[in-house]
Formats: structure tokens, sequence, C-alpha cells
């Protein structure tokens, strides 16, 4: 009998790509618009594996309903994994797999997006030019050739966007708990203190997991730390700003721009259409109004190659989670 495979938060595109991956393996797949909650667990009734995203719901409560509706594996299609409580999982007999690098080049060149369209002003050019107006006037850029950015994190991402940025010319200043040196000497890339690195670049981006140390690392205090104009890049896990002091860092000037394709409370909004709705969280919309910030649906993933990579990992651990083989991508 196929494995039954609850999909929570399932979107068209996680349909076509996921059953395209599915014609070789036939597994039982139910697909729900939903994401996982402790009002809709119980979707997952009688189905051994629960698939989720970024942006469920999976607290000790939530597992204590998984485990009571017959799941014995969380199957996480990114590589994220904050939101579940892993402890939980572990005591409720529920194993925990996810997709630690589906492609690490979208996410980098993703970030060099969000820079480009900030510095050069692409996305006030593009109204401006629609509407009949050639003015330069407020689109004045800067030559990132020589420029310094500080990447937090040296993960896969990280060291992707890494070689990306040496392309352009930039020096590169690198944190990391754990840190790869050998890298950073091929690279030219040169390791420094959080405190140095914020002191140092003109353009930060984050790279970093979400941990109880790294929660609000982009804070009143360490913004002030940083070179004044400074652009802050994030297209990692929301939570990692503070978004109330970024705002007033925007305000006063001490952070020049902003380029977020994540939200400290996206949960709410992103991947939905709220088009017809008012935004009621007020720190969002005013995000949204300025014009220094940049603000993007949390899609730095979505490329064609990141999306089969997903599918097939995805498959791959539960094949074997089902065989009884090592769990590669295991989370412990």
């Amino acid at each position: 009998m196929a494995v039954k495979i609850a999909f929570f938060d399932a979107k068209d595109y996680d349909r076509e790509s996921f059953n395209r991956e599915n014609q070789t393996r036939d597994y039982d797949i139910h697909y729900y618009k939903d994401r996982l909650s402790a009002r809709t667990a119980e979707l997952a009734r009688g189905k051994e594996v629960a698939c989720i995203f970024v942006n469920a719901e999976c607290d000790a409560h939530v597992i204590g309903l998984l485990k009571e509706y017959g799941v014995k594996l969380i199957a996480l299609r990114c590589a994220g994994f904050n939101n579940v409580d892993v402890q939980a999982a572990k005591d409720a007999g529920i194993r925990v797999v996810r997709v630690p690098a589906y492609s690490p080049h979208a996410v980098a060149e993703y970030a060099v997006t969000l820079m480009l369209c900030l510095n050069r002003k692409v996305y006030r050019s593009v109204y401006r030019t629609r509407e009949g107006n050639f003015k330069l006037k407020g689109l004045m850029g800067f030559d990132m050739y020589g420029k310094t950015a500080g990447i937090v994190g040296m993960g896969k991402i990280a060291k992707e966007l890494i070689k990306i940025l040496r392309g352009f010319g930039m020096n590169i200043l690198a944190y990391d708990p754990f840190p790869d040196q050998a890298f950073a000497d091929a690279h030219q890339t040169r390791i420094v203190t959080l405190e140095e690195l914020y002191a140092g670049s003109d353009i930060i981006s984050l790279h970093c997991p979400l941990t109880d140390d790294t929660r609000f690392l982009v804070n009143s205090q360490s913004i002030a730390q940083m070179r004044r104009g400074v652009m802050i890049i994030n297209t990692g896990r929301g939570k990692l700003i503070k978004t109330g002091d970024l705002i007033e860092g925007l305000r006063s000037g001490q952070v020049g721009s902003a380029g977020l394709d994540v939200y400290e409370e996206e949960q709410n909004y992103f991947y939905e259409d709220r088009s017809d709705k008012m935004i009621d969280d007020d720190k969002l919309a005013l995000l949204l109004m300025m014009p220094n910030v940049i603000l993007t649906s949390h899609q730095a993933f979505f490329t064609r190659e990141a999306m089969h990579n997903i599918a097939a990992t995805t498959l791959d651990n539960i094949a074997d989670w089902t065989a009884g083989r090592e769990l590669k991508n295991e989370v412990k």
C-alpha cells in the first residue's frame, strides 16, 4: 500500500513539481491549501507523513495532535526548521527531515538582485518611465566595485553570494561562529567579529539560521554600530531583524535602504493574495510605503531548478524513511 502524505500549504506550483516527481514513485499525496496548525492538523489523520513548509505551526501541541492522528514523519520541504519543536517530535517518536540545499545559487542570486535594484533605484525608474518621466533626479547609485559587503553566516548560500560579489570587485567581510577559513582564504574573504562586520560594511546580507542566538540579530544596538547609510539585505528568516528598530533606522538615515524577502510576522500574509484586503499590520504597511525598501514575498528560492530539487529531495527523504535507510537529512 502506498505511503499516504498530508501535504500542507499546497500551491499550484507545488502540485506540479511534486506530481511530476511522483510519477516514478507513486506516493498517495493528499494536497491541502491550509498550512499546518492546531486547527488544521486533523487533515493528517490516517497519513504516515506530514509535509510542511516554512510558515507551518509545528509546536509541541501540534506535534501531539499529529502523533494522535498517526503521523510518523514530518517532511519539511525547506531548509529551515525553527518552526518545528524538534525535541517534542523526538519525544513523540516522530522523525523530522528537511531539504538542506535545494538551490543556494537561487537565493544568492536573488540577494544580489535586491542589492542592485536598491542601489540603482530600478523599481523607481521603471515606475517613472511608464508615466513618461525620464528624469534622472533621485536615481543616483554607487559603484559596488571597491565597496565592502558583510556576510553574516558562511553556509552554502553565503558562499555562493561571496563568489558573486567577488566578481563585482567587492571586498568581503564574513562572520560565522564556525568559519570556513579554507574557503575564506581561497576567495579573499576576511573573517571578522560581528562588531567589525557592522562597522566596516557598506552592504550587510544575512544568511544565518534563526536560533535563540540570532533572533533579532539586527536591532537598535547593532544598527547603531553600522556605517551610516548601510544597505541591509535579508533573504534568510524574518525574525533575524527586529522590524520596529529597522524602521527607526530607516527613518533616521542610519540605514540607507533595506531589501527584505522575509518579514518578522510573514505567516499571515506571504504566499497569499491579500490585494483585496487592508493590511492591518502597521509595520508591514509602513515598510511597503518606504521608497528605500524593497519587500518581496519569500521568493528568493523560487526557480524551476529549486522546485525540482525540493520535490526530489523531499520524496527521497520519504523513500529513505519508508525503506528503513539512514536519514541523511534528518533534523536531530
